[in-house]
């Protein structure tokens, strides 16, 4: 008997945090994006040399300022010029859905919940 409370007490837990997780993943940026749009923006990073998890970083949280590229990616003072900050913000704005959609979005999802 222990053993399957554990169980569904592990399942309600496991239930919950799916559901939170698409529900914060359904406000963010990268729920407008698909298939297609992250293949090109891939592609469009090349030039830069970054990580996998800095390019996830970049994809979830589409930055719109040099300083959340900072945060973003590692020692980007030693590996990317201003120059470079300022090409891959512009990479990031023409590639990606933007952030103004999301922002009005949120907007919308936030009156819906009060009424």
């Amino acid at each position: 008997m222990k053993g399957k409370r554990k169980a569904n007490a592990n399942q309600q837990s496991l239930a919950t945090i799916s559901y939170e997780t698409i529900k914060y993943l359904e406000k963010r940026p990268c729920n407008e994006q698909n298939e297609e749009v992250i293949k090109d923006f891939l592609k469009a990073l090349e030039p830069f040399k970054l990580t996998k998890a800095e390019k996830l970083q970049l994809l979830n949280h589409r930055p719109t300022s040099a300083v959340e590229i900072q945060l973003m990616i590692e020692e980007s003072e030693e590996r990317l010029s201003e120059e470079q900050i300022e090409e891959l913000l512009d990479v990031i704005t023409s590639k990606l859905p933007g952030k103004e959609s999301m922002d009005s979005a949120d907007g919308a999802a936030e009156q819906m919940d009060q009424s």
